[in-house]
């Protein structure tokens, strides 16, 4: 059996999704709250769930603050968002707090089911207006740390690259092997690069690149 428990504010959004969850005989739906911090205070008497099933706009406590909360303090519960909201910035808020899935409120029950099975077994399930919408922010995303790191410091794009692979402990033969340029050049970029950064050494370098958390 898999245990469910629905955080929604309105009463009748809230027995319709139970309705939809419990149409699959081994899903159970243990408990509804009405919002985040009433879900939180049963989860304190009893956090032995599999999902929750989340919406967003609830008061006291909103779904995202609560999602931060819950999967901080139990993360082997899988969080779902479970809205009417398909904006971007909900979306975004949601998946960096910790949510597993995000579907919106008009799927139907084989769907909600399936997201249920896909989020225990370790996926992302997402309606498919959330997922088009993912993988637009992905491809506007940009590298913003290594891109100001660079322009501080007048790195070029290769020596950014020459970094990266320093950070990660790799020797001048791995990454000219890596990179195709020979171990001359590599030797030549890393000088600059010490030069740039005003240090003397590889272990000055490291800790300056972990200090701005560039990789």
């Amino acid at each position: 059996m898999i245990k469910v428990a629905i955080a929604e504010d309105i009463p009748q959004l809230a027995d319709a999704l139970k309705e939809k969850v419990e149409l699959a005989p081994e899903l159970k739906v243990k408990h509804v709250a009405t919002n985040g911090k009433k879900l939180i205070n049963y989860l304190n008497k009893d956090h032995n769930l599999d999902v929750i099933l989340m919406d967003i706009n609830m008061p006291e406590m909103d779904g995202i603050e609560a999602t931060k909360y819950i999967t901080a303090r139990w993360p082997q519960i899988k969080i779902i968002m479970c809205t009417v909201f398909s904006d971007e910035q909900n979306l975004f808020e949601s998946i960096m707090n910790g949510a597993t899935g995000y579907l919106l409120k008009d799927e139907p029950p084989a769907k909600i089911h399936k997201s249920i099975y896909e989020a225990i077994e370790g996926g992302a399930p997402m309606s498919r207006e959330i997922a088009k919408k993912s993988l637009m922010l992905i491809r506007r995303a940009k590298p913003v740390k290594s891109t100001d790191f660079a322009k501080e410091y007048k790195l070029t794009p290769r020596e950014i690259e020459i970094l990266e692979h320093l950070s990660k402990g790799n020797s001048y033969e791995q990454i000219a092997d890596n990179l195709y340029i020979s171990y001359g050049t590599v030797r030549k970029h890393v000088e600059n690069c010490y030069r740039k950064l005003r240090v003397h050494s590889k272990l000055e370098a490291i800790n300056k690149i972990d200090k701005k958390g560039l990789f």
